[in-house]
């Protein structure tokens, strides 16, 4: 993200734990975390967090958002991209800042070739790989933000009505 211009990081969960998390992202250059208390968002599938980092985009016009590439991470990703007509690109090893904008390298067909990609439209949605990257320590200032998204009924209407562990 630090290539990309100044790191910010947001933060769904606990409201308690966001102090926490600002202490540990700013040890890698965030400047800011915003924190979204997940009590509302609990109990929902990806909508209210496309919905939240929508809201998010809008208000603070990032040069790109990056995300985990999960499978979580690449629907909230997908829906997010659709919401602020953005293009995507998913499975990213590597970004990078480009005249164009961020330039992602992707790694296809089993690490076998490579790739690069730039979204032309729109602020980039990029999921990142896990563990395409090691940190880069650079202290930031993690100054905590509380951020408060309105969430829309039609957000709501898939609903987690129980979970099993395999």
């Amino acid at each position: 993200a630090a290539r990309l211009g100044e790191p910010t990081a947001v933060f769904i969960g606990p409201a308690e734990k966001s102090g926490e998390v600002a202490e540990a992202v700013k040890k890698y250059g965030a400047a800011k975390v915003y924190a979204v208390d997940d009590a509302e968002l609990k109990g929902y599938l990806v909508a209210p967090k496309a919905e939240t980092l929508q809201q998010l985009v809008e208000a603070h016009s990032p040069a790109a958002v990056l995300v985990p590439s999960t499978a979580e991470g690449k629907e909230v990703a997908a829906r997010l991209a659709v919401k602020i007509g953005s293009g995507l690109i998913t499975d990213a090893v590597d970004v990078a800042a480009g005249d164009e904008g961020p330039v992602t390298t992707q790694s296809v067909f089993a690490g076998g070739w490579t790739t690069q990609s730039v979204v032309t439209t729109g602020v980039p949605v990029i999921t990142v790989k896990p563990n395409s990257a090691a940190p880069e320590e650079a202290e930031g200032a993690g100054t905590v933000e509380e951020f408060a998204p309105s969430i829309s009924d039609s957000a709501k209407k898939a609903k987690i009505v129980a979970s099993q562990a395999r």
